[in-house]
């Protein structure tokens, strides 16, 4: 039985924080967020919808789980906000696998393991979508950076009795798909800035080269127009000395 993941300002937390329980174990449920008033409400496995927890203490629900508390649970503020909602499952007997409450974020790290009611085992099968995909001696599967690959059922097998299955979720950040597109999209209009100045600055530079010359040019012409006979000279000169004559 699954539930999504409701994002909102009220969140929801299980200790310990593990998916599958046995009977008679001592749980508690915490809700979280900027407000006074909070129930907890679980959806059960008969398909009932209760309103209240039985011992709530404050914020917290705490519960000596029995087969009934098989369910999803989430928190209700007095105000009508509703927090994220987790799968608690009951077991009379192991093994169990100690799989994480909430979905976990993606590229974080995760362990999971097999246990007992005494303690966690050791030469234990661990299952991924029914398939094997570790054998361990340590009894713990781990995922250094989790992808949204690694999402689905997982189980364990230990001397040949399995535990029941748990869904383990991925969160794949929002911005993880839009943020290459935008730093890419940056950095093309950087590049094509840059060049656009550039090619500005140069252009620049070349017309007031070209009028620089223009205007020494200018000033030579007027200068043999008022009779200026340095100038006239000057250039004199400079057509003898081209022409090969002193």
């Amino acid at each position: 039985m699954l539930f999504p993941d409701v994002h909102s300002a009220a969140s929801l937390t299980v200790s310990p924080d593990r998916v599958q329980h046995f009977t008679s174990d001592s749980v508690s449920l915490t809700c979280e967020g900027n407000f006074t008033e909070w129930r907890v409400r679980k959806f059960s496995e008969d398909g009932r919808l209760y309103s209240d927890c039985r011992r709530m203490t404050g914020s917290t629900c705490n519960i000596n789980t029995s087969k009934s508390d098989t369910a999803v649970y989430w928190c209700e503020s007095g105000s009508g906000e509703f927090s994220n909602a987790v799968n608690i499952t009951v077991h009379d007997y192991g093994p169990i696998l100690v799989s994480p409450v909430h979905p976990v974020n993606e590229g974080a790290s995760v362990s999971l393991s097999c246990c007992s009611r005494e303690k966690i085992l050791s030469n234990v099968i661990f299952y991924y979508n029914n398939k094997i995909i570790q054998n361990d001696t340590w009894g713990e599967l781990n995922i250094s950076a989790v992808s949204k690959s690694d999402e689905g059922f997982y189980k364990c097998q230990y001397s040949g009795r399995e535990s029941a299955q748990s869904w383990m979720s991925v969160r794949v950040a929002v911005f993880s798909s839009s943020f290459p597109v935008w730093m890419i999209s940056g950095l093309i209009f950087g590049i094509v800035f840059i060049f656009l100045l550039f090619l500005y600055i140069k252009v620049c530079r070349k017309k007031g080269s070209a009028d620089g010359q223009d205007e020494n040019q200018q000033q030579v012409y007027s200068s043999l127009l008022h009779g200026d006979r340095c100038v006239y000279e000057t250039i004199r000169g400079s057509g003898n000395t081209e022409n090969g004559t002193v």
